[in-house]
């Protein structure tokens, strides 16, 4: 049994689905359970829509969704009941948020749901059409969460006896098709896994069926050696192992959700990326211990949108609990940290997320002095071979020359070098480093 993702741009329209029914019935005989994203940009979409609902703008909300309906029923083959019944159930939604002018976050869950739900009823209907002998499963009947909603937790154990109590029998002789990103509190709630999610959910159901293979289907050839939308030059990644996949996935390869190796590294279990518009490309197969690289790193991982908190004390010098007080403060506002780098008496941190920053900033003024530095980015040199090669930090000053670094850090896993470089250099340094290493 191998579990198969598709992402939104591989069904974001009726063409590309039946691209999907192709590539699915040519592997019948390794029987395949589908997990798919919903098409396009439609969660964009319904958020918009929802966020307008709740803001009192009911016609603008309305007119959106009225919209999504006739996009989703012209991409549609035999399921215009359903669809239409779907977007009634989004409609009386939309008015309750127009009167209520609220956004709760598990309204949020229940609006972004719908484009899952849409999607796998409308993958099937075209599998169906194509020949293909699929069967519709809701994921939240087989996926129980926590009650976090907008972020929920899987709760393994009872999710794996769902799982392994439906699934297998059911692809014995059909094609399972699930929304990925949904699932259910254990009071049957909606929840969801959080932006990304429909790759964790091909890994959840992959652990809990034991699949002999993950496969995400999207629109790369697989992993890349650097990212294409900054330098697109690189080339693909034939192996990399999970530890690799994870750093890779954090520091901003979008090709794979962070979270979506861990479940797969538990029972080790194969991922492997693939291209839905090439499928005869093997893509990037993702192994607890691939074969060495040819070169020191596997890959370059980049994130933009950087800032840079700088907070120093000489109050603090020579006194335990410092960079707990700094901790604590950034636990309270759920604000995670990319990067830290310190001194007896200061600490120089990365975030992505400025949302709580202001909040933040006025605790620790209480006890250090805090500056911001705004517009960064990360460069982050990735590989297994890091560990045994000392001259690649060498190397890597070298190959930046005069681009200016405002931090470094070696993760303790010794599988990476990350590096800070202003936003307007992340390009420059992108394209530096993959020459130096990649040629």
């Amino acid at each position: 049994m191998i579990v198969m993702k598709f992402g939104g741009t591989s069904v974001e329209s009726a063409e590309a689905i039946r691209r999907v029914a192709g590539i699915v019935r040519e592997r019948i005989a390794q029987r395949p359970v589908v997990v798919v994203s919903a098409m396009g940009k439609t969660t964009n979409k319904l958020l918009e829509i929802a966020t307008r609902a709740a803001k009192g703008d009911s016609k603008g909300a309305l007119d959106g969704l009225e919209k999504l309906r006739q996009f989703h029923l012209r991409e549609s083959v035999d399921c215009d009941a359903e669809v239409n019944s779907h977007f009634d159930q989004l409609k009386d939604l939309t008015k309750g948020l127009a009167i209520m002018g609220e956004l709760t976050p598990r309204a949020i869950d229940a609006v972004s749901a719908f484009g899952e739900r849409l999607s796998s009823l409308i993958v099937t209907a075209q599998f169906k059409h194509s020949g293909v002998d699929a069967v519709h499963v809701d994921s939240r009947e087989v996926i129980v969460t926590d009650k976090r909603h907008t972020q929920a937790a899987p709760l393994f154990a009872e999710t794996n006896a769902k799982l392994a109590g439906s699934i297998p029998e059911l692809a014995r002789q059909h094609v399972p098709v699930m929304g990925g990103f949904i699932a259910s509190g254990v009071d049957g709630v909606t929840t969801t896994l959080g932006r990304g999610g429909s790759d964790y959910t091909a890994s959840i159901v992959g652990a809990g069926v034991g699949a002999e293979e993950i496969q995400i289907w999207t629109d790369v050839d697989g992993m890349l050696t650097a990212d294409p939308t900054i330098f697109p030059g690189g080339r693909r990644v034939e192996t990399c192992s999970f530890a690799e996949a994870a750093e890779l996935a954090y520091f901003g390869a979008k090709v794979l959700h962070p979270a979506t190796v861990l479940p797969a590294i538990e029972k080790n279990i194969p991922v492997r990326i693939l291209n839905s518009r090439r499928p005869e490309v093997e893509g990037t197969l993702i192994v607890s211990d691939p074969p060495p690289a040819s070169t020191p790193i596997r890959s370059i991982a980049c994130k933009l949108n950087i800032t840079l908190v700088n907070i120093v004390s000489s109050r603090m010098l020579m006194a335990h609990g410092f960079l707990r007080r700094i901790f604590e403060v950034f636990d309270r506002h759920e604000t995670p940290v990319d990067m830290l780098a310190t001194s007896e008496v200061s600490v120089s941190l990365t975030v992505d997320s400025t949302r709580a920053l202001d909040a933040i900033r006025t605790e620790i003024e209480e006890f250090a002095e805090v500056s911001v530095e705004e517009d960064h980015g990360i460069v982050c040199l990735v590989g297994e071979n890091i560990r045994g090669c000392p001259e690649v930090s060498a190397r890597a000053f070298a190959a930046l020359g005069n681009i200016k670094t405002r931090m470094v850090s070696q993760g303790a896993s010794q599988l990476n070098i990350s590096m800070v470089v202003a936003a307007r250099d992340l390009a420059r340094a992108v394209e530096s480093l993959h020459r130096e290493f990649f040629g």
